[in-house]
């Protein structure tokens, strides 16, 4: 409606001025070189119109015959950009599907659509790896790694490269060279954090945790945790080299920012039990107790209570058991004592309430207790042996094992010995395997009472 409404406008607008001129033709006489032009204005008018308009086609017809060729060799140009990426995509694809002959054949043909090397490098690396052939993917990470605009995907695959062949010093270097270029990327970091700690440059390593809090790269208490086993190790270094007030300083500081690491605790307990502070070396590992009961930590709380006979034990375990009562580990303590005291019964009241309970995580150790409480208290080797067979086909008891390849072991150490995972390990029960099917299962044995 709005566009037909324009149209009349202009339309009346035309017919009003033709009208006008043709009531106003005017004169205009042209004399030049000897020739004499009579017209009208409105004649003169028509014949300007018709020279501007051919003249503007004339030059439009120009423009186009003039661009004519670089719009073809721009129309070519795309086409083969267009099939060059097509090319790397479907090289990529086959790259995920592990087709390796598929990738080597998308690699040439977008090398040959595409003149830009940084796009067809990664595809290349990632078909010769696909293909075994690692020193061939080696030069082309090289080579990005020399451009800067592929440096960083090539120090990347330089890095994985170092990684997997064990080149723990080249892969550092690496990792130090991606974290220049790239500090904010959370994979970088990681990396970095993981080599120093493997390499067991604590220092470093703590610089780079602290430096990935910073950036909200790691959680809070992920960083304080690594920032206590970090002042743990750097007080055995310490230790090792004689300076010993270093090495109290970061103990305490390891405990201070993670009362739940078990050998820090145990060691800053023993440090202040030499130093003549019981008290403070009690305090400690109550406040351990209470968030994460270990059994490592029961005969340091006797020194720090000098409970040096088995009845001073007893009633050190008690005062322990009362910061945290209700877990097992606090019933477990009190029983271990109570049988070194040959108080039997109230052994026994313990190791009863914890197996029937239905508690199975240390369900092995309390076998083995009743086991030595029955030998010793009645001298009976049959109900002895009896509770020994419960024990061995009872869940493992209780130890460190790594939450990454599963390695078990007895003493807790910042790096895993199998896999060198940092901090991995918790306190559990290993896995074992499971019964077979249609295997006799050994009956439970009730508890023996008086």
């Amino acid at each position: 409606m709005i566009r037909a409404l324009w149209y009349l406008i202009l339309v009346t607008i035309a017919v009003g001025a033709a009208v006008y001129l043709a009531d106003r033709p005017g004169a205009v006489v042209l004399d030049w070189l000897g020739y004499r032009i009579e017209s009208s204005f409105t004649a003169l008018l028509v014949a300007v119109t018709i020279i501007a308009a051919s003249t503007a086609l004339l030059y439009r017809v120009w423009i186009f015959l003039r661009r004519a060729p670089s719009r073809v060799t721009g129309a070519w140009r795309h086409k083969r950009r267009q099939q060059g990426y097509q090319a790397l995509t479907r090289g990529m694809v086959a790259v995920s599907a592990g087709e390796a002959d598929e990738a080597r054949r998308q690699v040439k043909r977008a090398e040959v659509l595409l003149d830009e090397p940084p796009l067809t490098m990664l595809l290349a690396a990632q078909a010769a790896q696909l293909d075994g052939d690692e020193k061939a993917a080696e030069k082309f990470f090289q080579a990005m790694a020399s451009r800067d605009e592929t440096e960083f995907l090539g120090v990347r695959g330089l890095l994985n490269q170092a990684v997997k062949s064990d080149d723990t010093a080249s892969a550092l270097e690496l990792a130090r060279r991606a974290y220049r270029l790239r500090p904010k990327s959370d994979w970088v970091g990681t990396n970095l954090f993981d080599l120093q700690a493997r390499n067991r440059q604590w220092l470093d390593a703590r610089v780079t945790n602290d430096e990935m809090v910073r950036r909200k790269l790691v959680p809070g208490p992920a960083g304080r945790r690594n920032k206590s086993v970090l002042a743990y190790q750097l007080s055995r270094d310490a230790a090792a080299l004689g300076d010993v007030s270093t090495a109290l300083r970061e103990l305490k500081a390891a405990v201070d920012l993670d009362a739940e690491l078990i050998p820090a605790v145990t060691a800053l307990a023993k440090a202040l039990v030499r130093d003549g502070s019981q008290r403070k070396a009690a305090s400690v590992i109550e406040k351990s107790w209470r968030l994460f009961p270990h059994p490592d930590l029961v005969e340091s709380y006797w020194a720090a209570a000098e409970a040096e006979d088995a009845l001073a034990r007893v009633k050190a375990s008690e005062r322990l058991a009362e910061v945290n009562t209700e877990h097992e580990e606090s019933r477990l303590a009190i029983a271990r004592a109570a049988l070194d005291a040959q108080l039997w019964g109230q052994a026994r009241e313990h190791l009863e309430f914890l197996l029937g309970g239905g508690n199975t995580a240390s369900e092995a150790r309390v076998c083995r207790m009743m086991a030595r409480l029955e030998e010793a208290e009645h001298n009976d080797l049959a109900k002895a042996h009896d509770w020994l067979t419960r024990a061995s086909v009872a869940q493992s008891d209780p130890t460190w094992v790594c939450g990454a390849c599963g390695n078990a072991v007895a003493d807790w150490t910042a790096l895993c010995g199998n896999c060198e995972s940092f901090d991995s390990y918790v306190w559990r029960a290993p896995a074992h395997v499971a019964d077979l099917p249609g295997r006799a299962e050994v009956p439970a044995l009730a508890p023996v009472s008086d």
